[in-house]
């Protein structure tokens, strides 16, 4: 998968948010793809020095992995909330150059534009990548917000005094909700849409969970180097 190069990621907290403030300009929150047939989850787990990225390729319409790739990068940026993206990325990037099967929507366990400065790793990525991306992460980051009903399928708008950034979305009955933001490349309407149908059994969308339970695995963290972990079918 093509990558831009359009920043570099060694860099100061204070120089990232420079880099979030300039890619702010670039956000297009409006769908720019046509039909779905490949959805991929993206996540990161972290050991005390390293950071683990997993991408999963499912099916949209069946959610069946198609592919899955891994990688691994040394920790080189601080906690910063707000820039978890420079810790992120590092990794997340090696892992998605060895797609194949190029996804039409990537979920990401992060957030969009439910962000100080709307660059929450889904719309920071969703810009380099040019692809629609939707942020799911399972706790908010910005932004005031009432719990939605505990039923499958509602939920309430996360706001920024008027502008509305995100929703708490309820995925399972009585269970805590996730927090959905548009990435890039789709509004929220459908991001919250496409979210739902791509949930399951659990409560969150398959392409995150699994992506989740692959960036997780111990004994991939042994010897995962940057390789495909399952040949495309």
């Amino acid at each position: 998968m093509k990558i831009r190069e359009i920043h570099r990621w060694d860099v100061t907290p204070k120089e990232a948010i420079r880099i979030q403030k300039d890619l702010a300009k670039e956000i297009i929150l409006r769908n720019t793809f046509n039909k779905i047939k490949l959805i991929a989850g993206c996540d990161v787990a972290f050991t005390k020095e390293r950071s683990f990225a997993a991408v999963v390729v499912l099916d949209y319409s069946s959610l069946k992995v198609i592919e899955e790739v891994a990688a691994f990068s040394k920790i080189n940026f601080p906690y910063v909330p707000g820039l978890l993206t420079f810790r992120e990325a590092p990794a997340l990037l090696p892992a998605l150059r060895k797609i194949k099967n190029i996804p039409d929507i990537f979920l990401f366990d992060g957030q969009g534009i439910a962000h100080p400065r709307r660059m929450g790793l889904a719309t920071h990525l969703g810009i380099i990548l040019n692809k629609s991306t939707i942020g799911c992460a399972k706790s908010p980051l910005w932004g005031k917000y009432q719990q939605p009903p505990e039923i499958k399928g509602y939920y309430t708008l996360i706001k920024d005094k008027e502008e509305v950034i995100g929703a708490v979305l309820r995925t399972k009955k009585a269970v805590k909700p996730v927090f959905v933001s548009p990435g890039n490349g789709i509004d929220l309407k459908t991001a919250i849409k496409i979210t739902l149908s791509a949930t399951i059994n659990y409560r969150l969308p398959e392409p995150t969970r699994l992506a989740h339970q692959l960036a997780g695995n111990s004994k991939l963290r042994n010897h995962v180097t940057s390789h495909r972990l399952r040949q495309p079918s």
